[in-house]
């Protein structure tokens, strides 16, 4: 509840302070930020273990396994 309200408090402010206008971000934003946020998590760690990230080839960069 207090995350939701803190969240409309920003855009409100944003609103009337910058004359910015409320986009809606979609879910495919949120996403693609977590899928971001994800890889970049993978590759610190991989970092601090010695290793290196390399993206396979020919792999879709929206393929996902579970």
């Amino acid at each position: 509840m207090t995350a939701a309200a803190h969240k409309l408090a920003r855009l409100i402010y944003a609103m009337l302070t910058r004359g910015q206008p409320y986009t809606d971000q979609r879910q495919a934003y949120y996403e693609e930020r977590y899928r971001e946020r994800v890889v970049a998590s993978l590759t610190r760690r991989a970092q601090q273990l010695g290793l290196q990230r390399v993206p396979l080839a020919g792999a879709s960069p929206q393929t996902t396994t579970a």
